[in-house]
């Protein structure tokens, strides 16, 4: 895989620095190309981390679509994306005449977002101590 010019030029300073780096630290261009591109997207890490930060990662499409001040087709859209991945799952009930939707976070979803917040977390680390 070939570096790009930024690369190179943190790789050489760090060789000329002697570099502190662990050798088992993967460099900030390799651990960014592994993030999870689902979650990456601002409104789809909006929804995840909502449900997340939910007393019991659970929200109801009206609670989630305040929260993220989003319409109902682009929250529509993107909860489809995270249920497709099995991120979240949903359960649809009436109260009274009235439809309620309420997500949760799944498992998966939770692992997911982890995963996610490990990455960015490596990512930060690595351009500091570079």
């Amino acid at each position: 895989m070939a570096k790009s010019s930024a690369a190179r030029q943190v790789s050489t300073k760090a060789q000329r620095e002697g570099s502190t780096r662990a050798p088992s630290t993967a460099p900030a261009s390799e651990i960014a190309t592994s993030l999870d591109r689902l979650l990456h997207d601002r409104m789809r890490l909006g929804i995840v981390s909502a449900l997340a930060a939910a007393d019991d990662m659970s929200l109801s499409f009206t609670e989630l679509k305040s929260a993220l001040s989003a319409s109902d087709g682009n929250l529509g859209g993107h909860v489809r994306k995270l249920e497709d991945a099995g991120y979240v799952s949903y359960d649809k009930t009436f109260e009274g005449r009235t439809p309620r939707t309420d997500y949760r976070l799944t498992a998966s979803g939770r692992r997911a977002l982890e995963k996610y917040l490990n990455h960015l977390d490596a990512i930060i680390r690595a351009t500091r101590s570079s």
